[in-house]
């Protein structure tokens, strides 16, 4: 069986985690919505990554909705004493699947119920604040009114640490400023840099970082340096993807997602995978252009898409 524990831990609000994850959002149905096709296998899937010893879930109650952690409920409950589940707040879906914003504190409020309710908790463990000024990504505008909900819900009991998602490094700063912020989980990959200077500060102060689409999203990276690197260490080209983030900064937890035991174990298996330093080079080089997706995609094969606004 693969050791995950090879790469290593780190902090996430008062628990320590093992640095490779899972991330629940393919559990649900296609495009995250209605019940997935064969809960048994969502079930499967959910328990061999615990029994292969992940303890760092990432969920939301707008998975399916409710669908996910009814699932993670069902697989899992009575959750074993080390397991991090961790849930996000933000959105909502429509009746017809679309993903809308759900920001105002009441909204977050009635958020935290549903999530204790559909996971079975009294508390939960960690809560990302998701920002959703703008549908595909970070946008500024000021957080404080959400964070005062979240601070309040934690001052009642029902949310031990407050995390952020798809912020920008000013609303970092600005909820820093309000409360204890225990990870950040924005998009990042090879090929999605931005967070490049944020991740280095919160790894001097000590935050997780979690990066979400850490394999593309739902158009999977796609790099002839990628392949070449992945055929020359022997491994896939999403293992490697993982195993170069693993390397980039030791606050950053993986939470690759999958509703196939196949592609877990695939991924899991990245926890062991050694980069060396030329391949570590060439790798580096992907996501350090301008910036722009298009200029991505020219100049080194990189395929980057329009995800939907709280995916993972």
């Amino acid at each position: 069986m693969t050791d995950i524990d090879r790469a290593g831990r780190f902090t996430l609000g008062g628990r320590s985690v093992k640095r490779m994850g899972y991330g629940a959002m393919q559990l649900a149905g296609r495009g995250v919505f209605g019940p997935p096709r064969d809960r048994a296998a969502a079930v499967a899937v959910l328990r061999e990554a615990v029994a292969a010893g992940v303890n760092h879930i990432d969920t939301s109650d707008y998975y399916g909705p409710h669908i996910t952690n009814q699932i993670i409920r069902e697989a899992l409950h009575p959750y074993p004493a080390d397991l991090v589940i961790v849930t996000k707040l933000g959105a909502r879906r429509g009746e017809d699947g679309s993903w809308l914003p759900a920001f105002s504190p009441d909204e977050l409020t009635r958020g935290v119920h549903d999530n204790l309710r559909n996971l079975g908790l009294d508390a939960l463990e960690v809560v990302n604040l998701r920002a959703m000024f703008d549908g595909h990504g970070p946008a500024e505008g000021s957080i404080e009114a959400q964070m005062a909900a979240l601070l309040e819900l934690q001052r009642k009991g029902l949310v031990r640490h407050i995390g952020l998602s798809n912020v920008t490094p000013a609303q970092v700063a600005e909820a820093r400023r309000l409360g204890r912020i225990v990870c950040v989980q924005n998009e990042y990959n090879l090929a999605h840099r931005d967070d490049d200077a944020l991740i280095d500060e919160l790894a001097a102060a000590g935050t997780a970082y979690v990066p979400f689409f850490p394999l593309g999203g739902f158009s999977p990276l796609q790099s002839k340096a990628l392949d070449d690197v992945a055929a020359r260490v022997g491994a896939t080209p999403m293992q490697v993807a993982l195993a170069w983030l693993l390397r980039r900064s030791p606050n950053i937890l993986l939470i690759p997602g999958t509703s196939s035991l196949g592609h877990l174990r695939e991924n899991l298996a990245a926890a062991e995978l050694e980069l060396p330093p030329e391949s570590l080079r060439v790798l580096d080089q992907i996501g350090k252009l301008d910036g722009a997706a298009a200029d991505v995609g020219r100049d080194r094969g990189v395929r980057r898409n329009t995800r939907p606004p709280a995916g993972r």
